[in-house]
């Protein structure tokens, strides 16, 4: 019956366009087109591109009768847009966006790379090239190469909680140019592990609950945790009031290696340079994998709710600089296994565009980490029923990955001795105590 229908309908849909003929394109206007997709299909479209005016010639013989996927590919390359299903029968057209694709595009990509290299050898002569075409790309190296020498910090007054300190820094990086960050250290002395905690997009920033949760419980169970600004959020805002430009690609992984180099010459005493980790949420995820990508020195990392094969970032901040089209073509997943053989910690949910990690990208970095015969230093926590945050399951997928790793004091971990902040106390130069 369902055959009938369709095919009833698509004549129809021809039969309603014929007064058009083959000079006159078959046009019908987009908003139409649309129309009669959503009753043939029996699903709802919603628009982010301008429909008013726009005509689609060809527009019924671009109609796959069995394939709402192929229709709206035909609807949709003619004007430079793409299609996502949102679950529930419900589809939405946006304008094409070069860092986003399509999971069977993921699936590709990834059996593309994996084709490149069979073994240990093939792999690491890769990573050789990745490293290299990344630097340029990204042109992090001019970036370095101009920072401010033997810059000296704006340090806050330190403050002390129940078995943790915070201090604030404030370092010029290029000339009249900042970071803004806040280190949570054991209050007990000794050598810790080092976390650079890069943040995410999610509302409040570094200042958020959360973020000063996890990084707190860090601090308690061990490990000395550096929270910095995204470019043009927070303090940074100061000199940078656009953060959605590519230039902050360069300069969030910037700001990541220099807390990293001055972490490791100012506070040598204290950090235990065999464990060096990035974890970061979202964007702060991208950025885990690229500061890992960047700088051998980082011993294991942890990126959450980010990783994708077939969604680069976002933001400019993540996907700005054209770090993707190394060596002839790359994405995350790849740049994260460039630290095989080395602890890795992949959390994923059914909530984002992470929701393929357990079928598509996890497989294809244990195939990397089987090269050395350590496919145990990959891990993969995939939360099916979250969805895009750093809620409490991730952070504790997050503890229990460097308590393993890390060594960190797992009697130490408890939220509750955690004291939450208000955001001018995390600022080196307050801008208000509202």
């Amino acid at each position: 019956m369902k055959k009938i229908f369709i095919t009833l309908f698509f004549s129809a849909s021809l039969c309603a366009s014929a007064q058009n003929n083959y000079s006159e394109r078959y046009e019908q206007p987009l908003s139409d087109v649309l129309k009669s997709i959503e009753k043939l299909f029996q699903v709802k479209i919603k628009c982010d591109i301008d429909t008013a005016g726009k005509k689609l010639p060809y527009a019924d013989f671009r109609i796959r009768p069995y394939s709402i996927e192929e229709t709206l590919d035909n609807v949709c390359k003619y004007f430079d847009a793409n299609w996502w299903d949102q679950g529930k029968k419900t589809y939405k057209l946006k304008v094409y966006e070069y860092a986003r694709r399509h999971t069977s595009d993921g699936e590709k990509m990834l059996r593309w790379l994996s084709a490149k290299y069979n073994n240990k050898e093939e792999w690491e002569k890769r990573c050789k090239l990745l490293r290299k075409e990344i630097r340029e790309r990204l042109e992090i190296d001019s970036y370095l190469d101009s920072c401010v020498k033997d810059a000296k910090p704006q340090m806050s007054k330190i403050r002390k909680y129940d078995g943790y300190n915070v201090q604030n820094i404030c370092l010029e990086t290029l000339p009249g140019e900042y970071l803004y960050a806040s280190i949570y250290s054991p209050a007990k002395k000794g050598k810790h592990a080092l976390i650079i905690c890069p943040n995410g997009h999610f509302y409040d920033g570094r200042y958020r609950k959360d973020q000063q949760q996890r990084l707190a419980s860090l601090a308690r169970m061990g490990a000395i945790c550096v929270s910095y600004d995204l470019y043009g959020w927070g303090e940074s805002k100061r000199e940078h009031p656009n953060h959605r430009t590519d230039r902050a690609h360069v300069i969030q992984a910037m700001d990541g290696l220099l807390l990293l180099d001055w972490m490791v010459t100012n506070r040598a005493k204290e950090i235990d340079t065999e464990r060096i980790a990035a974890n970061g949420g979202s964007g702060g995820g991208s950025l885990t994998v690229l500061l890992s990508a960047l700088d051998e020195r980082f011993t294991a990392a942890a990126p959450v709710v980010s990783l994708a094969s077939h969604f680069d970032g976002g933001c400019p901040c993540e996907s700005g600089k054209p770090i993707h089209l190394s060596a002839g073509g790359t994405c995350n997943p790849e740049l994260l296994a460039m630290m095989a053989p080395k602890p890795v910690l992949v959390v994923s949910d059914g909530g984002d565009w992470t929701a393929s990690v357990p079928q598509l990208e996890f497989p294809y970095l244990q195939r990397i980490w089987n090269f050395y015969g350590s496919d145990i230093n990959v891990r993969n926590v995939h939360l099916p029923n979250e969805r895009h945050d750093f809620g409490k399951n991730k952070r504790q997928a997050v503890y229990d990955f460097f308590i393993d790793v890390f060594r960190l004091d797992a009697s130490k971990l408890d939220e509750e001795k955690v004291t939450i902040e208000p955001a001018y106390a995390l600022q080196t130069i307050p801008m208000s105590k509202e």
